[in-house]
C-alpha cells in the first residue's frame, strides 16, 4: 500500500505527541498500563496519519474483537485457530485504547463517541465468558460442573465492569460538587499494577493462546476467575465505604 506524502512524518509527530499526553495510570493493571496503551499509541498515530476518526477506530476494534469471539465459538480450539483468536482479541483491545488516544490527539472526542466506546465495551464484557462457556460445552471433554466456571466469571466481569464504571462517574460528580480539581497525572505503583493484573481484560486476551493445550487453559482460566472473585470481595466493600462518606 502506497503511503500518501507526509503521512510518515505525521505518524512520527503523532506518536511523539501521544507519548507525552497519556491519561492517568492510576489503578491501571500491568498489561493495560505497560503494553496495551503503548500498542494503542502506535495504532492511534497510524490512524491519525490516515485521517481515521476515533469512531472508525472503535468500529475496527469491535470487528477484531467479535471476529475473535466468533472463532472461539465456531472453531475447534485445539487447532492453530487458537493463535488467531488470541491475535484478534489482543488487536481489538489495543484498538480500544487507540480510539481514546486518537480523540485526545485530534480534539474530536464527543459524548457520542464515548457512548459508542462504552457500548462496545459492554457488549464485549457481556459476551466473552459466555463464548468460553459455549467453547467448553462444544469442544472440550469436561464434566458438566466445569461449565459453572465461565458462568461465574461472566457474573464477576459484568459486576466489575459496571461497578467500576459507576465509581468513576460518581467520583467525577463528587469532585464537581466539592470543587476539587482532578489530579490528571496521578499514578499507581508498579507493584499495585501487578497486584491487580488478574482483573486486566488484556490478560484474558493473551490467555487464549493456552487453548492450544485445553487442559492448561481450563486450569489457568479457573484460577483467574478465583482471583477476580477475591478482588471483588475486597474492592466492593471499599468502594461502598468510599461512596458512603460522601453522604
Amino acid at each position: 500500500m502506497t503511503m500518501r506524502p507526509g503521512a510518515q512524518l505525521e505518524f512520527r509527530q503523532a506518536l511523539d505527541s501521544l507519548a507525552s499526553a497519556q491519561k492517568t495510570s492510576k489503578g491501571a493493571p500491568a498489561y493495560s498500563r505497560y503494553i496495551n496503551r503503548r500498542l494503542g499509541r502506535v495504532f492511534a498515530a497510524a490512524a491519525y496519519s490516515r485521517n481515521l476518526t476515533p469512531n472508525q477506530v472503535t468500529v475496527i476494534s469491535a470487528v477484531a474483537t467479535f471476529s475473535g469471539l466468533a472463532l472461539l465459538v465456531l472453531t475447534d480450539p485445539t487447532t492453530g485457530t487458537a493463535l488467531l483468536v488470541t491475535v484478534l482479541l489482543v488487536l481489538g483491545y489495543a484498538l480500544d485504547s487507540a480510539d481514546g488516544q486518537l480523540a485526545r490527539l485530534t480534539g474530536k472526542g464527543s459524548a457520542a463517541g464515548e457512548w459508542l466506546d462504552h457500548t462496545v465495551d459492554a457488549f464485549k464484557e457481556g459476551s466473552l465468558h459466555l463464548c468460553v462457556l459455549i467453547c467448553w460445552w462444544r469442544y472440550l471433554d469436561l464434566e458438566t460442573a466445569w461449565l459453572i466456571v465461565p458462568i461465574v466469571f461472566q457474573v464477576l466481569a459484568t459486576v466489575h465492569f459496571f461497578s467500576s464504571l459507576l465509581m468513576d462517574q460518581l467520583r467525577r460528580a463528587q469532585r464537581t460538587r466539592s470543587s476539587v480539581p482532578a489530579v490528571e497525572q496521578s499514578t499507581s505503583s508498579a507493584l499495585y499494577s501487578l497486584a491487580v493484573l488478574p482483573t486486566d481484560f488484556g490478560l484474558i486476551c493473551v490467555l487464549f493462546v493456552l487453548l492450544l493445550v485445553p487442559g492448561i487453559f481450563v486450569g489457568a482460566y479457573s484460577l483467574l476467575m478465583l482471583a477476580n472473585a477475591a478482588f471483588l470481595v475486597l474492592a466492593l466493600p471499599k468502594w461502598y465505604r468510599e461512596v458512603k462518606t460522601w453522604s
